[in-house]
Protein backbone atom coordinates (compact mmCIF):
# COMPACT_ATOMS: atom_id res chain seq x y z
CA UNK A 1 0.00 0.00 0.00
CA UNK A 2 1.38 3.41 -0.98
CA UNK A 3 2.14 5.73 1.92
CA UNK A 4 2.00 9.50 1.84
CA UNK A 5 5.34 11.29 2.09
CA UNK A 6 5.39 12.67 5.64
CA UNK A 7 6.85 16.07 6.54
CA UNK A 8 9.74 14.21 8.20
CA UNK A 9 10.47 12.33 4.95
CA UNK A 10 11.02 15.64 3.13
CA UNK A 11 12.07 17.91 6.02
CA UNK A 12 13.66 21.13 4.86
CA UNK A 13 12.60 20.72 1.23
CA UNK A 14 11.44 24.00 -0.33
CA UNK A 15 8.05 24.23 -2.04
CA UNK A 16 7.70 24.55 -5.79
CA UNK A 17 6.69 28.14 -6.49
CA UNK A 18 5.60 27.92 -10.13
CA UNK A 19 2.35 26.52 -11.50
CA UNK A 20 2.35 23.72 -14.06
CA UNK A 21 1.34 26.19 -16.74
CA UNK A 22 4.33 28.37 -15.86
CA UNK A 23 6.61 25.32 -15.92
CA UNK A 24 5.26 24.27 -19.32
CA UNK A 25 5.81 27.78 -20.71
CA UNK A 26 9.36 27.90 -19.30
CA UNK A 27 10.43 24.62 -20.91
CA UNK A 28 8.75 25.51 -24.18
CA UNK A 29 10.80 28.72 -24.14
CA UNK A 30 14.18 27.12 -23.40
CA UNK A 31 13.74 23.87 -25.35
CA UNK A 32 16.07 24.84 -28.20
CA UNK A 33 18.88 25.93 -25.87
CA UNK A 34 18.38 23.39 -23.06
CA UNK A 35 21.29 21.21 -24.13
CA UNK A 36 23.63 24.21 -24.11
CA UNK A 37 22.52 25.04 -20.57
CA UNK A 38 22.58 21.60 -18.98
CA UNK A 39 23.73 18.75 -21.19
CA UNK A 40 27.42 18.74 -20.22
CA UNK A 41 26.74 18.66 -16.47
CA UNK A 42 23.76 16.28 -16.64
CA UNK A 43 25.16 13.69 -19.05
CA UNK A 44 27.41 11.80 -16.58
CA UNK A 45 24.53 11.56 -14.11
CA UNK A 46 22.16 10.38 -16.84
CA UNK A 47 24.67 7.76 -17.98
CA UNK A 48 25.04 6.47 -14.42
CA UNK A 49 21.27 6.20 -14.08
CA UNK A 50 20.91 4.32 -17.35
CA UNK A 51 23.69 1.92 -16.33
CA UNK A 52 21.84 1.26 -13.07
CA UNK A 53 18.54 0.71 -14.93
CA UNK A 54 20.12 -1.74 -17.42
CA UNK A 55 17.28 -1.71 -19.96
CA UNK A 56 17.18 -4.99 -21.88
CA UNK A 57 16.04 -6.04 -25.38
CA UNK A 58 12.28 -6.46 -25.64
CA UNK A 59 11.41 -4.37 -22.56
CA UNK A 60 8.79 -1.62 -22.31
CA UNK A 61 10.38 1.40 -20.65
CA UNK A 62 8.84 4.77 -19.75
CA UNK A 63 10.75 8.01 -19.29
CA UNK A 64 8.96 10.78 -17.40
CA UNK A 65 10.22 14.24 -18.35
CA UNK A 66 12.33 13.23 -21.33
CA UNK A 67 13.32 16.77 -22.34
CA UNK A 68 15.33 16.90 -25.55
CA UNK A 69 15.22 13.13 -25.96
CA UNK A 70 18.78 11.89 -25.51
CA UNK A 71 17.85 9.35 -22.85
CA UNK A 72 14.88 8.10 -24.87
CA UNK A 73 17.14 7.55 -27.88
CA UNK A 74 19.59 5.55 -25.77
CA UNK A 75 16.74 3.52 -24.29
CA UNK A 76 15.29 2.85 -27.74
CA UNK A 77 18.62 1.41 -28.83
CA UNK A 78 18.80 -0.72 -25.67
CA UNK A 79 15.31 -2.27 -25.97
CA UNK A 80 15.85 -3.07 -29.64
CA UNK A 81 13.26 -3.57 -32.38
CA UNK A 82 11.14 -5.88 -30.20
CA UNK A 83 11.00 -3.39 -27.32
CA UNK A 84 9.14 -0.14 -26.81
CA UNK A 85 10.02 3.18 -25.20
CA UNK A 86 7.32 5.51 -23.98
CA UNK A 87 7.80 9.11 -22.99
CA UNK A 88 5.69 11.78 -21.33
CA UNK A 89 6.72 15.42 -20.95
CA UNK A 90 4.84 18.56 -19.96
CA UNK A 91 6.42 20.61 -22.78
CA UNK A 92 5.04 20.25 -26.30
CA UNK A 93 8.23 21.87 -27.65
CA UNK A 94 10.31 19.12 -26.02
CA UNK A 95 7.99 16.51 -27.52
CA UNK A 96 8.50 18.00 -31.00
CA UNK A 97 12.29 18.14 -30.60
CA UNK A 98 12.45 14.55 -29.37
CA UNK A 99 10.35 13.33 -32.30
CA UNK A 100 12.86 14.98 -34.66
CA UNK A 101 15.79 13.36 -32.84
CA UNK A 102 14.24 9.89 -32.95
CA UNK A 103 13.37 10.31 -36.63
CA UNK A 104 16.97 11.26 -37.44
CA UNK A 105 18.25 8.16 -35.64
CA UNK A 106 15.65 5.85 -37.26
CA UNK A 107 14.22 5.01 -33.83
CA UNK A 108 10.75 6.54 -34.12
CA UNK A 109 9.08 3.18 -34.71
CA UNK A 110 10.17 2.05 -31.22
CA UNK A 111 8.80 5.12 -29.41
CA UNK A 112 5.49 6.53 -28.24
CA UNK A 113 5.56 10.14 -27.04
CA UNK A 114 2.89 12.13 -25.26
CA UNK A 115 2.58 15.65 -23.88
CA UNK A 116 1.08 15.28 -20.43
CA UNK A 117 1.28 15.23 -16.65
CA UNK A 118 2.94 12.43 -14.68
CA UNK A 119 0.34 12.69 -11.93
CA UNK A 120 -2.04 11.00 -14.38
CA UNK A 121 -0.09 8.53 -16.52
CA UNK A 122 -2.00 7.32 -19.61
CA UNK A 123 -0.78 3.72 -19.41
CA UNK A 124 -2.37 0.46 -18.28
CA UNK A 125 -1.78 -1.08 -14.87
CA UNK A 126 1.27 -3.34 -14.76
CA UNK A 127 2.12 -2.70 -18.41
CA UNK A 128 5.75 -1.54 -18.07
CA UNK A 129 9.05 -3.18 -17.19
CA UNK A 130 10.83 0.00 -16.10
CA UNK A 131 10.41 3.72 -15.43
CA UNK A 132 13.14 6.34 -15.41
CA UNK A 133 13.11 9.97 -14.24
CA UNK A 134 16.21 12.10 -14.66
CA UNK A 135 16.19 15.60 -13.10
CA UNK A 136 12.39 15.53 -13.15
CA UNK A 137 11.00 14.44 -9.77
CA UNK A 138 12.38 17.58 -8.07
CA UNK A 139 10.19 19.70 -10.36
CA UNK A 140 7.06 18.43 -8.59
CA UNK A 141 5.86 20.10 -5.41
CA UNK A 142 6.24 17.95 -2.29
CA UNK A 143 2.53 16.96 -2.04
CA UNK A 144 2.62 15.82 -5.70
CA UNK A 145 5.66 13.54 -5.35
CA UNK A 146 3.78 10.62 -3.72
CA UNK A 147 1.06 10.91 -6.38
CA UNK A 148 3.64 10.68 -9.18
CA UNK A 149 5.34 7.70 -7.55
CA UNK A 150 2.00 5.99 -6.93
CA UNK A 151 1.31 6.29 -10.67
CA UNK A 152 4.73 4.78 -11.37
CA UNK A 153 3.91 1.83 -9.14
CA UNK A 154 0.54 1.40 -10.83
CA UNK A 155 1.95 1.15 -14.37
CA UNK A 156 4.95 -1.02 -13.41
CA UNK A 157 4.63 -4.78 -13.38
CA UNK A 158 5.43 -6.64 -10.18
CA UNK A 159 9.21 -6.65 -9.91
CA UNK A 160 9.50 -3.78 -12.38
CA UNK A 161 12.32 -1.28 -11.92
CA UNK A 162 12.45 2.45 -11.40
CA UNK A 163 15.51 4.68 -11.52
CA UNK A 164 15.34 8.27 -10.30
CA UNK A 165 18.21 10.71 -10.73
CA UNK A 166 17.83 14.10 -9.12
CA UNK A 167 19.24 17.00 -7.17
CA UNK A 168 19.43 15.86 -3.58
CA UNK A 169 19.29 17.01 0.03
CA UNK A 170 21.56 14.04 0.80
CA UNK A 171 25.31 14.31 0.49
CA UNK A 172 27.46 17.31 1.36
CA UNK A 173 25.32 20.43 1.68
CA UNK A 174 27.76 23.26 0.99
CA UNK A 175 27.57 26.83 -0.21
CA UNK A 176 26.48 25.85 -3.72
CA UNK A 177 23.34 24.10 -2.49
CA UNK A 178 22.52 27.10 -0.31
CA UNK A 179 22.94 29.39 -3.33
CA UNK A 180 20.79 27.01 -5.39
CA UNK A 181 17.98 27.09 -2.82
CA UNK A 182 18.26 30.88 -2.41
CA UNK A 183 17.87 31.31 -6.16
CA UNK A 184 14.89 28.94 -6.23
CA UNK A 185 13.23 30.84 -3.38
CA UNK A 186 13.74 34.32 -4.84
CA UNK A 187 13.83 33.66 -8.61
CA UNK A 188 11.69 30.56 -9.25
CA UNK A 189 11.30 31.50 -12.90
CA UNK A 190 15.06 30.93 -13.29
CA UNK A 191 15.53 28.00 -10.89
CA UNK A 192 12.31 26.01 -10.95
CA UNK A 193 13.58 22.84 -9.23
CA UNK A 194 15.04 22.30 -5.75
CA UNK A 195 16.86 19.54 -3.85
CA UNK A 196 14.70 16.72 -2.48
CA UNK A 197 15.16 13.36 -0.69
CA UNK A 198 14.81 10.78 -3.45
CA UNK A 199 15.47 7.50 -1.66
CA UNK A 200 13.15 8.53 1.17
CA UNK A 201 10.38 9.39 -1.30
CA UNK A 202 10.69 6.04 -3.08
CA UNK A 203 10.65 4.15 0.22
CA UNK A 204 7.59 6.08 1.40
CA UNK A 205 5.85 5.18 -1.87
CA UNK A 206 6.38 1.48 -1.17
CA UNK A 207 9.27 0.72 -3.52
CA UNK A 208 12.08 -1.61 -2.47
CA UNK A 209 15.45 0.14 -2.72
CA UNK A 210 18.09 -1.87 -4.60
CA UNK A 211 20.96 0.57 -5.07
CA UNK A 212 21.81 4.16 -4.15
CA UNK A 213 24.67 6.37 -5.28
CA UNK A 214 25.44 9.94 -4.25
CA UNK A 215 27.33 11.84 -6.94
CA UNK A 216 28.02 15.52 -7.53
CA UNK A 217 27.72 17.97 -10.37
CA UNK A 218 28.00 21.35 -8.71
CA UNK A 219 25.32 20.14 -6.28
CA UNK A 220 24.71 16.65 -4.79
CA UNK A 221 22.82 14.18 -6.98
CA UNK A 222 21.06 11.00 -5.85
CA UNK A 223 20.88 8.06 -8.26
CA UNK A 224 18.45 5.45 -6.92
CA UNK A 225 17.31 2.09 -8.26
CA UNK A 226 14.21 0.52 -6.74
CA UNK A 227 11.75 -2.24 -7.59
CA UNK A 228 7.98 -2.52 -7.44
CA UNK A 229 7.08 -5.29 -4.93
Amino acid sequence: MTQETSPQDQAGVLPVLQSKDETRAYYNKIAKVYDLLAERSEQPMRDAGLKMLAAAPGERVLEIGFGTGHTLATLAQAVGPEGRVLGIDISDSMVAMTRELLDKQDLADRAELQCGDAEHLPYDDGSLDAVVMIFTLELFDTPAIPRVLAECRRVLRSGGRIVVVGISKEGKQGLMIKAFEWTHRHFPNLMDCRPIYIRRALEAAGFHIQDVAIDHMWVPVEIVLATNP
